[in-house]
């Protein structure tokens, strides 16, 4: 990494530096109290859109022999509704992260204002219907585009415009989790991968700036409630190790299944994609008329898993197998939406599964002991899956208000990065951005005659 010194170079040396990074401090201030308002709004927004589904579901579940058809109309109608908006605004699409990592290497240009409305209305839309898919990548994409118009009113060149694009990034992070240390480490770690005084002055700054305003909106609390977790023996720090060798296959099996439902739907050409995200919303909707639980981020599923809820394993393995499956085959819809939130509720199954089989086969494995695994899936799942370690473990760590397992969190997510890379898997992100640059030739599922010739 390079060192805490600023790149800008000014006539005067330090003085001018360090007035240009007063500056974007300033700038990233003003762009976090937007980011906190709406990103605020973005959650309370999302929050009513499901209150109102889960008793739409209710009602169809109440209708003998076709309240099915309740909910597949619901998902599917959200999910077709998004998907217009992302044909009028391309950029809205996806979670928008591997557009803000493109645009922190100068490979794209900063977002317009426009895909702020789009990635507000179709995440809305899209998550509040009940599409697997998590609420931080549209407040990220939110946050970056929040950051650059600050840079464009105030006439500062594209570099500062690309500084603050990817440090209002992490407010948005923050603001939807509640973690500011997460979000700040998100644009460290992931984004700008640099430990610079222009990128991480001015994004400490917004990211405090935003929370602190988002609060006004959706209060202060973490978003999980969790009884205080005492920290495992020393001698089961090498018992997660071994989870964290699991979880990276299970991490690397779900980054393929992304990119291979993607690769699914862009060879499905011949069917328009507002066409392909009505089929899947639809598809998914009558998933979650069975299952509920199976909806959205998964938030409930992660707080019944961390406040102990015994559930026998079987019902772990069922429910972690559809949400493994929905959440690409809703990414792959195209409608907005981000990957961390499904991740954490991927991960807290995946732990509640194996420290409850455990619990089985070592009867002095206690109740604690079980949300521990679940924990530290969240972070180890997030560690496989994004290689962005320090960033899930805070992220985690903040929305539970639980600093007591961070050695468990650390070995297991070492471990699973580790055989997620022997594994020759990438980053997602790193994946995602390039299918957005270069789009890969695939063969049509439906061909024409063009293309059978």
């Amino acid at each position: 990494m390079a060192g805490n010194t600023s790149s800008v170079k000014t006539p005067d040396g330090g003085s001018g530096a360090a007035r240009q990074i007063a500056i974007l401090m300033l700038l990233a201030a003003v762009a976090g109290l937007g980011v906190g308002l709406l990103g605020g709004a973005f959650r309370w927004c999302i929050d009513q859109a499901e209150h109102l589904r889960i008793q739409v579901f209710a009602f169809a579940h109440d209708q003998p022999g076709w309240g099915w058809v309740i909910a597949i109309a619901v998902t599917g109608i959200g999910a077709t509704l998004a998907a217009l908006l992302v044909k009028w605004v391309p950029q809205a699409a996806g979670s928008g992260i591997q557009y803000v990592e493109a645009v922190e290497r100068g490979e794209e240009p900063p977002s317009a204002l426009g895909v702020l409305v789009a990635k507000f209305v179709g995440g809305v839309l899209s998550i509040g219907s009940g599409m697997v898919l998590g609420r931080e990548g549209p407040t990220v994409h939110i946050g970056a585009v929040l950051g650059a118009e600050a840079a464009r009113r105030s006439r500062r060149p594209a570099a500062d415009a690309r500084t603050l694009h990817s440090a209002l990034s992490g407010a948005g992070l923050a603001v939807a989790f509640n973690a500011p240390l997460g979000g700040s480490l998100f644009v460290i770690e992931e984004v700008a991968q640099s430990v610079r005084a222009r990128i991480v002055l001015p994004t400490l700054t917004g990211v405090a700036v935003a929370v602190a305003t988002a609060w006004i909106v959706v209060g202060n609390a973490p978003i999980f409630d969790v009884k205080p977790v005492p920290p495992p023996d020393l001698a089961q720090v090498g018992v997660f190790a071994v989870f964290g060798l699991l979880t990276g296959v299970l991490g690397a099996g779900y980054n393929r299944l992304i990119l291979g439902f993607l690769t699914a739907a862009r060879a499905a050409r011949r069917v328009p994609p507002v066409a392909q995200a009505a089929i899947i919303g639809g598809a998914v909707g009558l998933l979650l008329f069975f299952d509920p639980l199976g909806a959205g981020g998964g938030d409930p599923i992660s707080q019944g898993l961390l406040q102990g809820d015994s559930l026998i394993p079987l019902v772990l393995a069922a429910t972690l197998v559809i949400r493994f499956l929905a959440g690409p085959l809703s990414y792959a819809a195209g409608t907005p939406g981000g990957l961390f939130a499904p991740l954490l509720a991927i991960g807290a199954l995946w732990g509640a599964l194996c420290g409850s089989l455990a619990k089985l086969v070592l009867p002095e494995i206690a109740d604690t002991t079980v949300v521990v695994f679940v924990l530290v899936g969240m972070t180890s799942m997030f560690a496989a899956t994004i290689r962005a370690p320090l960033t899930g473990i805070a992220v985690v760590v903040e929305m539970t208000a639980v600093a007591t397992v961070l050695a468990p969190m650390l070995a297991a997510s070492v471990c699973a990065i580790l055989v997620a890379a022997a594994l020759r898997t990438r980053p997602i992100y790193e994946d995602l951005r390039e299918r957005m640059l270069h789009p890969p030739a695939v063969r049509p599922v439906f061909p024409s005659r063009r293309d059978r010739a």
